[in-house]
């Protein structure tokens, strides 16, 4: 594949010099001298997942020399204006070689969108950058990523704009990276603006970190939501924001999983308590599908530069662990532009089946998760709990709508995943509803959700499942026959279920509480879900 855009290099320089116009929709790159020309370099390179091109580098002709501190210069400001074709590489590298003595790095972008025929996608162009130790897959180099949802960033010693790490601006060559996540048939015009300010770097405060243990009830059954975004990516809510809907919404833990970026996770100073764990982590946000990196260890990045045919998703799928978490493929049938799930689920955890205000997209997800229970079942192989998280960004998206009920030993991070990962957990659309489930065989053994139950073949077990807060909401147990029972709840939402069979004809159940239809021929929207119990023949 080649690159056939140009680009412009023009300088600036002086604390007064203009930067480039804001927005997706800014038409032009700032006025002044210009020098055009190709590229300066190309080359298209392979490095080791995506492809990803890598630009002519940008230089500060006047830098100041090796070792200078820099105090008193003016701001020097140089602006790059370009047009990436169709077909452009996933990743595209701007080199910025910095000198010594700069205290603050500060890039801008704007791009086109363009005229396109309906059903074409627009123009779209995200943004992060990597510092000298380079962008080698991995993220030895990672300093930020804003995906689309900034146009502007900066990065110094002791700050840097949400999504983007703080620390020292220093010297050697850095890579601005340019994710065109579409592209236009016209192709996508861009302009980067890179301002160094120069002065004494400054100091990094420590981070400080959320504990890896609350209070908690000792082994309980524990709420939380572990898919929420922040100003730290493309949320539009401060983590105090976060932290007081969460504690709102009855939540006892949460998840935080920014795109692409660890900045988030010394975002929680002060906001955690004995009633509410923060554990962090990141959704993971490649071309191919997202994935919750669930109760990583705080500061570990997980790169996302990568695509299902790349065969990469087990190594990382392995750094996720390796850091301490769990691996959750997020709303795989989302129809957005990359969201769908394209690596299989053979490195998952555990899945997240239903995400946000219930839609049919969750009732596709359920059924194929539903489907793989019965391989599991009929091969004796693994299977794969489910959970429920809000993927809330701004309002009116609420904080813990729905939320996973995992019982675990305490509310600590371990626990916690522990109790996921046993799929000793339902998920349930808020608070006010609560459920007990299990099967007893007529022998005196009892199951749990998550759990396994031996019975003779003939021998009969009997489903129970106790619900409140459901008003006009039917229950159901689902086997891998299917739908097996169903029987309305009283008007008041509270209720209990039981049902009878045998492990000769029913290799797991499961219950569900779904609201009224709204659309004839299509089940109503889901108010609980729980994870299986299965039941093993006994000689």
């Amino acid at each position: 594949m080649t690159e056939n855009g140009q680009h412009e290099h023009h300088e600036q320089h002086g604390p007064h010099a203009p930067h480039a116009p804001h927005g997706p929709h800014a038409p032009q790159a700032p006025q002044g001298p210009t020098a055009s020309g190709a590229i300066a370099r190309r080359s298209l390179i392979a490095t080791g997942a995506a492809t990803a091109l890598t630009l002519g580098t940008v230089s500060f002709a006047n830098a100041a020399p090796g070792g200078t501190a820099g105090g008193g210069r003016p701001d020097e400001t140089r602006v790059v204006r370009g047009t990436l074709p169709p077909g452009a590489p996933d990743f595209v590298y701007l080199p910025v070689e910095v000198p010594h003595g700069v205290r603050e790095l500060a890039v801008s972008y704007a791009y086109e969108k363009a005229s396109v025929p309906a059903g074409t996608q627009n123009n779209a162009l995200d943004i992060g950058i990597f510092d000298e130790r380079g962008t080698a897959l991995g993220g030895a180099g990672f300093r930020g990523w804003s995906g689309g949802a900034r146009t502007e960033f900066f990065l110094r010693a002791d700050d840097a704009t949400p999504g983007y790490l703080r620390g020292p601006v220093r010297a050697g060559t850095w890579h601005i990276a340019l994710g065109p996540y579409t592209v236009a048939p016209q192709g996508l015009p861009y302009t980067v603006t890179v301002t160094l300010k120069y002065g004494a770097a400054g100091t990094t405060p420590a981070p400080v970190y959320p504990p890896p243990r609350a209070k908690g009830r000792g082994r309980a059954w524990y709420r939380g939501d572990c898919h929420l975004h922040s100003v730290h990516s493309d949320g539009g809510r401060t983590p105090a924001e976060i932290a007081a809907l969460a504690r709102a919404a009855g939540l006892d833990f949460i998840n935080t999983s920014e795109h692409n970026t660890t900045s988030g996770h010394r975002a929680w100073q002060g906001l955690w308590g004995d009633d509410l764990l923060i554990m962090t982590g990141e959704e993971i946000t490649t071309r191919n599908g997202h994935v919750v990196a669930l109760g990583t260890e705080p500061g570990r990045f997980v790169d996302w530069r990568y695509r299902a045919r790349d065969n990469r998703f087990g190594h990382f799928a392995r750094e996720v662990r390796a850091a301490g978490g769990l691996v959750v493929p997020a709303h795989p049938h989302a129809t957005c532009v990359g969201c769908g799930w394209k690596f299989g689920f053979g490195d998952a955890d555990a899945v997240e089946v239903w995400n946000g205000p219930y839609t049919p997209d969750d009732e596709v997800t359920l059924l194929e998760w539903d489907n793989s229970l019965v391989v599991s079942a009929r091969s004796g192989r693994p299977w794969l709990p489910a959970m429920g998280n809000s993927d809330a960004h701004r309002d009116p998206d609420r904080v813990g709508g729905p939320q996973t009920v995992v019982l675990a030993d305490d509310l600590s991070t371990r626990a916690i995943q522990a109790g996921l990962k046993a799929g000793r957990s339902y998920v349930a659309e808020s608070a006010a509803l609560s459920l007990s489930f299990g099967v007893s065989g007529a022998r005196g053994a009892h199951a749990g959700i998550g759990e396994r139950l031996r019975a003779a073949p003939d021998e009969l077990v009997t489903a129970r499942l106790e619900v409140t807060g459901a008003p006009g909401c039917t229950v159901a147990f689902v086997t891998d026959q299917g739908t097996v029972y169903s029987v309305a709840l009283p008007a008041s939402g509270t209720g209990t279920a039981s049902w009878q069979t045998t492990a000769a004809r029913a290799a797991y159940i499961r219950a569900e509480v779904r609201h009224a239809p709204t659309t004839p021929t299509f089940p109503g929207p889901m108010a609980a879900l729980t994870n299986p119990i299965f039941l093993t023949p006994a000689p």
